[in-house]
């Protein structure tokens, strides 16, 4: 089981790195990355994800532009070279660890091309450890992951267009996770399938300012309890300031009548400034990105290569909500009289108290 790696000083456990250090079927190892011009134009999420006890490694880019959001994906087995981070089109480079990383997805028969640097405007993040279990206790969560604010430079084509990626207005955010998640093909519900199905309430929010970036986390059963909060004030490294914790966020949501998207939002937190936040593109992230009830789930087996290409209408929440998925949104934010730009990434799945949700299928 040796490969490339073992020849680096990496190792965490008494093993070969290619064999993590559990036997679980749902370890992963992901990038992601979102892109946009500081403008409701369009907005690009990336991802690339290597399933070693799956023997898979697959990547995806979903751009939404307009009412159509374009998507390609491509999927092989893993090998035993985990350092290997190309998938069909698709490759990652780690330029500067923490820093710089290029990320590209070369022409095929699909309307979706680019060759992107991303470089970090403030230090990475480690957020806290996040752990979920079933009620019958079988953790299905339990992954760290940093996450960063930065600009982008280089080429971006979409559907014939050509774009002049350039970081005075190209910018995103990314992160690395890593550890459990359910991935894959589904398994066997066993017990689970005899239990009500738990509520989902997720909110993740990396923004932008010129000063400084502000990243918020938080997850919630149906009655509102945390099992997961931070959010931390980021400066540039240049200022020599640490980063700051701004304490419990409080969240207030305004939803677009009749779905469960956010429309505006406000964060309030203890031991910091209020952010004020308005979601001005959504992208389903259901619709060809491997998340959700799609045709491909990430880890999921397709053989030696497969790439393949998709084009969704996701111009009305009503085609967004076929997909029940995670939505990432563009989002425009003001702070303390600064406008900056980032993700807003929201899904609220079946009762949740606070909102004013009481089943799965009610909505604003």
């Amino acid at each position: 089981m040796l490969s490339p790696l073992d020849d680096y000083p990496i190792h965490q456990v008494a093993q070969p790195v290619r064999q993590v250090a559990t036997s679980d079927r749902n370890f992963y190892d992901r990038y992601y990355f979102n892109c946009h011009a500081s403008s409701p134009e369009l907005f690009c999420v990336i991802g690339m994800g290597q399933y070693p006890n799956l023997g898979v490694s697959d990547a995806f880019a979903t751009v939404r532009k307009g009412d159509e959001q374009l998507s390609v994906r491509a999927s092989r087995e893993l090998g035993a070279d985990r350092m290997d981070t190309t998938v069909g089109p698709f490759r990652i480079e780690v330029l500067e660890g923490l820093r710089r990383l290029r990320v590209v997805l070369e022409p095929t028969e699909h309307d979706l091309a680019f060759d992107l640097t991303f470089t970090g405007a403030v230090a990475p993040v480690l957020e806290p450890r996040h752990v979920l279990r079933q009620p019958q206790g079988r953790v299905i969560i339990d992954s760290s992951r940093l996450a960063q604010t930065g600009t982008w430079s280089g080429t971006l084509t979409v559907a014939g267009t050509d774009y002049d990626v350039t970081p005075d207005v190209w910018q995103g955010t990314r992160d690395r996770s890593w550890g459990i998640r359910p991935v894959g093909e589904p398994e066997p519900p066993g017990y689970a399938a005899a239990q009500p199905p738990e509520s989902f309430y997720w909110l993740y929010a990396p923004l932008r300012f010129d000063e400084f970036s502000i990243i918020t986390i938080l997850q919630e059963d149906g009655r509102g309890r945390r099992s997961l909060e931070e959010a931390v004030r980021v400066w540039p490294e240049s200022s020599g300031k640490e980063p700051e914790p701004l304490g419990r966020p409080e969240v207030a949501l305004t939803f677009t009548p009749g779905t469960r998207e956010v429309a505006t939002a406000v964060l309030d937190f203890a031991d910091g400034p209020k952010v004020e936040v308005e979601c001005v593109l959504p992208v389903a992230l259901g619709a060809g990105a491997g998340y959700g009830t799609d045709d491909w789930r990430h880890g999921m087996y397709l053989g030696e290569l497969e790439v393949q290409g998709r084009g969704h209408d996701v111009g009305d929440a009503a085609k967004r909500a076929a997909y029940f998925s995670v939505i990432d949104n563009l989002a425009r934010a003001r702070c303390e009289g600064r406008l900056g730009w980032g993700l807003f990434e929201f899904a609220c799945f079946g009762p949740h108290e606070p909102s004013g949700f009481t089943g799965w299928d009610d909505v604003a």
